[in-house]
């Protein structure tokens, strides 16, 4: 292999994959799948590799000149359905998606600045209303067929909950956990049909050349968007915990994101409650015994603002 296509795998991905037989295969056949995409979609390598816990982005120049990124993460739900969503929002509020490999999950995407982000923005109202004009845009869209709805996810979490509650030795936990699972409940029988990010916080909106910002890494869902505004409640969560302003500063997060997007706010929060649930049942499952300090503060700014 020439120096061109060698492959520094990045030690976060390598420590995120090498905890099972399948993640280090694939981290195995990653130099040859760099390789074999330079050479399909006529890429000239234009910069090294860097990456997150899930995905290798390797900077590249189009054989037209054009900049862009190639990215490649181990195939999964969440892999097959960012190009359904990027290719739905088509660029608009998001990133573009310029070429995909299904077998492999490969995506080929425009480039963006991947060292300034939202987080930069140190204006919390700013950043929160540049997250709140995305997030409208995307919402905007009507989900494609095929992709995983919010009813079927709703309808799971209420059959989780009360195994669930066993795991929580501490009553005021097991409550919380009762009292979000009966709004879910009550919210289930209309999940809605836009088409969410999921995922939407300041470290997944990049400067860009195209627009000022853009969204990066979708896990696209099809659902109310009051199930989309947590990841921007909790954007910069430490920071904000350290503050002693926690409460206050989710309150005007949640104004600013429900007067964008003009959501019924009880609608909102009950379906935000439903992220806490559903972040909840992943602590659960890995073992944890408590909810998260987090989710009980966003909760409790949420019922009591």
């Amino acid at each position: 292999m020439s120096t061109s296509e060698r492959v520094d795998v990045p030690d976060a991905l390598a420590a995120s994959y090498g905890r099972s037989d399948a993640g280090r295969a694939w981290l195995a056949a990653l130099p040859a799948q760099v390789s074999d995409f330079l050479a399909r979609w006529e890429l000239r390598r234009d910069g090294e590799a860097a990456s997150g816990m899930a995905s290798l982005v390797l900077p590249v120049v189009r054989a037209d000149g054009t900049r862009a990124v190639l990215r490649l993460q181990m195939p999964k739900e969440e892999t097959d359905a960012a190009p359904v969503g990027l290719r739905a929002w088509n660029g608009d509020g998001a990133v573009r998606l310029l070429a995909h490999d299904r077998t492999s999950g490969a995506m080929l995407l425009e480039r963006l600045d991947g060292s300034r982000t939202l987080a930069s923005v140190a204006d919390d109202d700013t950043a929160m209303t540049v997250l709140a004009g995305l997030l409208r845009r995307l919402v905007a869209v009507r989900a494609p067929e095929g992709l995983r709805g919010l009813g079927d996810i709703a309808a799971d979490m209420l059959e989780q909950v009360p195994t669930a509650v066993t795991a929580l030795p501490d009553p005021v936990d097991r409550q919380h956990l009762r009292t979000w699972a009966a709004v879910v409940a009550d919210l289930a029988g209309e999940p809605g049909d836009r088409l969410l990010h999921w995922d939407l916080h300041y470290g997944n909106v990049l400067a860009g050349e195209r627009e000022p910002w853009l969204a990066i890494d979708p896990e696209p869902l099809a659902g109310d968007p009051g199930f989309d505004l947590w990841p921007a409640l909790d954007s910069r969560w430490e920071e904000l915990a350290a503050s002693g302003e926690a409460h206050r500063v989710v309150r005007r997060r949640f104004d600013l994101l429900t007067d964008a997007l003009a959501l019924d706010r009880e609608r909102a929060a009950g379906w935000t409650l439903g992220r806490l649930l559903q972040n909840s049942l992943w602590d659960i499952e890995d073992g944890s015994t408590a909810l998260a300090p987090s989710q009980i503060a966003v909760a409790e700014a949420l019922l009591h603002r």
